[in-house]
């Protein structure tokens, strides 16, 4: 998750305010922006689409504002050359946005593999001890005073 987001699990003003508002109008939808804030963090593919979604809504609002705050400055060839800018800008920021998610993606799976081998190796060394605890009461079983053979 972006930790700049405008949405994520945390007591930020945007998640308050939505809380607010989500009790004033129906009091289930403050209740599950309440939980989202401080249960958030747990949701790993929630938050990812939440966060996506809400960043695509506020950068349509940003790219709007921005074409109103940046009018024509008279000059045809400027303001081509400046939106093609801007264009280029965008696509840029569209692969690194890709580029990150595949590399979360790859994080993830590695973190996968680590843990599995993890597991798999305690299993093994389980299974050598019961193995080994097994063999030691088949062989000789209880010796008088409690002693094992070995």
């Amino acid at each position: 998750m972006k930790p700049n987001a405008l949405i994520r699990p945390a007591w930020t003003p945007a998640t308050i305010a939505l809380m607010i508002i989500g009790f004033m109008l129906w009091w289930p939808l403050g209740l599950a922006m309440l939980a989202f804030i401080l249960w958030g963090d747990r949701l790993e593919a929630f938050r990812t689409d939440v966060n996506g979604a809400t960043d695509r809504v506020f950068a349509g609002c940003r790219r709007a504002a921005r074409a109103a705050a940046a009018p024509s400055t008279g000059n045809v060839a400027f303001d081509a050359w400046r939106d093609e800018e801007l264009k280029r800008l965008a696509e840029e920021r569209r692969k690194l946005d890709e580029m990150r998610s595949e590399f979360d993606s790859h994080m993830r799976e590695l973190r996968m593999a680590r843990d599995k081998d993890e597991f798999d190796s305690f299993m093994a060394a389980r299974r050598e001890r019961k193995t080994v605890e097994h063999e030691k009461t088949e062989k000789g079983g209880d010796l008088p005073g409690g002693a094992y053979a070995s």
